[in-house]
């Protein structure tokens, strides 16, 4: 089945989550890909934060995985960039945003074989991309930046699991990638060419959560938000222990898990009021921004209704 039909009948589909006999909440099930932004949220189960009769993080290989997740009820929440959360909404899902975990401005990357020096000489070579809208978003973005046309690439569709073997293999001279890969990539010889800095503000990482979710089970969400805040804490304050606890699911070295992190902002508790309290004007701007970009590259047919789209209510309070 295409994709938004999927998500627009994926958004009928019946949540199976109800209250127990008992009164306990069901178990809350959020999907999560690898990703620097994402990884204080499983670092936060490392540390035992999150109690597992209440809270499980099940690892995704994709967003894209995610987000059908989603759709289709098998979890209540996911990890998700912005216009993933757009496309959700634009297609049904009654999803809002709960948590911003991060911007990026930088971590999302072109990596390049040696000799292509230039975005200008990705002309007629074949690009690796993920068949998400980030990725779409990202090959666009560096295409206009060097003047070329779609179909001026051959555009080859990874996973971002596997763009480091597509790229080891020979199937790509390029690939839209982000971290961990980019490291990896980097480490086989890849050069990197553009990244996310060059437009900040428009890949942000989100926590879309089922409206179901927030109705039925507000104390796990609470847990799952308060855990997380904790963990991240764990890393802005003792960042040597954070990485090296992150560094074997990440599948990099202290070090490069280090490095990582510069490429991305981590929002904390205030942060996160001044993007979703009401009237949530910043996560508002932000979405309906990408949506105008999205609706211009085809990505999705219109705007959706950006009213509603946060709830901060399982935010602790800002310091």
């Amino acid at each position: 089945m295409e994709r938004r039909q999927f998500l627009i009948a994926g958004g009928l589909v019946p949540f199976a989550a109800l209250l127990g006999c008992d009164g306990r909440e069901p178990l809350l099930r959020v999907s999560g890909i690898t990703w620097v932004g994402y990884e204080p949220l499983f670092l936060a189960r490392t540390l035992d934060l999150l109690p597992p009769d209440h809270i499980r993080l099940i690892e995704s290989p994709s967003n894209t995985n995610s987000l059908m997740q989603l759709a289709s009820g098998e979890v209540e929440a996911a990890t998700l960039t912005l216009d993933e959360f757009i496309l959700a909404r634009a297609g049904g899902i009654p999803v809002r945003v709960a948590l911003v975990f991060d911007t990026s401005e930088g971590a999302d990357v072109v990596m390049a074989r040696p000799g292509i020096d230039r975005l200008e000489h990705l002309a007629g070579r074949r690009v690796g991309v993920e068949e998400t809208a980030a990725g779409a978003l990202m090959l666009r973005k560096s295409l206009e930046a060097a003047g070329l046309e779609p179909e001026d690439v051959t555009r080859v569709a990874v996973i971002g699991g596997g763009q480091v073997d597509a790229y080891r293999n020979g199937e790509i001279d390029a690939v839209i990638s982000y971290e961990p890969f980019a490291s990896r990539l980097e480490a086989l010889g890849a050069t990197r060419l553009y990244d996310s800095s060059a437009f900040p503000g428009l890949i942000v990482d989100v926590l879309a959560v089922s409206e179901r979710a927030i109705g039925r089970q507000p104390k796990a969400l609470a847990e799952l938000v308060s855990a997380y805040f904790e963990a991240l804490a764990v890393v802005k304050s003792s960042p040597g222990r954070a990485h090296r606890l992150m560094a074997p699911r990440l599948g990099l070295s202290i070090d490069e898990t280090a490095r990582a992190y510069e490429g991305i902002v981590l929002l904390g508790v205030e942060d996160n009021h001044a993007w979703l309290d009401p009237p949530a004007s910043r996560l508002t701007q932000a979405t309906q921004a990408v949506a105008e970009i999205m609706q211009a590259n085809a990505l999705i047919d219109q705007v959706p209704t950006l009213s509603d789209i946060a709830t901060a209510r399982f935010l602790p309070e800002a310091p």
